[in-house]
């Protein structure tokens, strides 16, 4: 009886050490995934920005550059890679069409911003996404989701967000523009007033979320900085 007992001691024990180990290398694959996700949105990200400056500095000095001669930059449809065509409007983001990029420096949130024309479940799961509005850097409100995730990546950490903080909008022009968050607060999945609000003709952006425990929507209003 006591071996038998011993044996199946044993037998439990090689079971939950398994069960560790196999929970250990769970969690290292999903931080593993976060770091790889965060850190080829940023290369995109940066990438980006400095091609549009790029671009910009050779338009102010008359120079002629097509678009087309800066395209090794975008090759590739791998994640955290882009394509392009000779038209800005048409750059990507694996294979989701873009709008711009954000940047939230309180968060080291900095990823490409999914166009809403390519709105869906696995665009959702690649990056955050414009979901409804004017346009990026335009007068009236664009709202950009994200999923919240217990990885840390998206807009997993919006609520550490403050009013006072700082997001940075980069649209397709190569257009960069600082704005403020002014407010921050939770409402009901049916609230919509704030993607459809006026901004009495000021440049706004409504960063949305689901909360921890995804029973409401985290809603982020910021406004350009004049």
């Amino acid at each position: 009886m006591n071996k038998k007992y011993s044996n199946l001691l044993t037998v439990l024990l090689i079971v939950v050490i398994i069960a560790i180990l196999a929970i250990i290398a769970f969690l290292g694959y999903r931080y593993y995934e976060s770091v790889q996700i965060k850190n080829n949105a940023e290369e995109f990200v940066n990438s980006f920005i400095d091609t549009n400056v790029n671009t910009d500095d050779k338009n102010n000095n008359n120079n002629t550059t097509e678009v087309g001669e800066n395209e090794n930059i975008f090759e590739g449809v791998e994640q955290g890679e882009t394509t392009t065509s000779t038209s800005p409007s048409t750059r990507k983001y694996n294979v989701f069409e873009m709008a711009g990029t954000i940047e939230i420096p309180a968060t080291n949130v900095n990823y490409p911003i999914i166009a809403k024309s390519a709105l869906s479940k696995s665009a959702l799961e690649t990056s955050v996404v414009e979901m409804y509005g004017v346009g990026l850097n335009k007068v009236g409100n664009t709202t950009i989701i994200g999923h919240n995730y217990r990885n840390g990546v998206f807009f997993s950490n919006n609520k550490k967000l403050n009013v006072g903080d700082k997001i940075y909008i980069t649209d397709l022009t190569g257009k960069r523009v600082s704005y403020t968050i002014y407010s921050k607060y939770e409402a009901p999945e049916s609230e919509s007033s704030y993607i459809t609000r006026d901004t009495q003709g000021a440049v706004e952006v409504s960063l949305s979320t689901c909360t921890d425990d995804g029973k409401a929507r985290l809603i982020i209003l910021a406004k350009a900085d004049s």
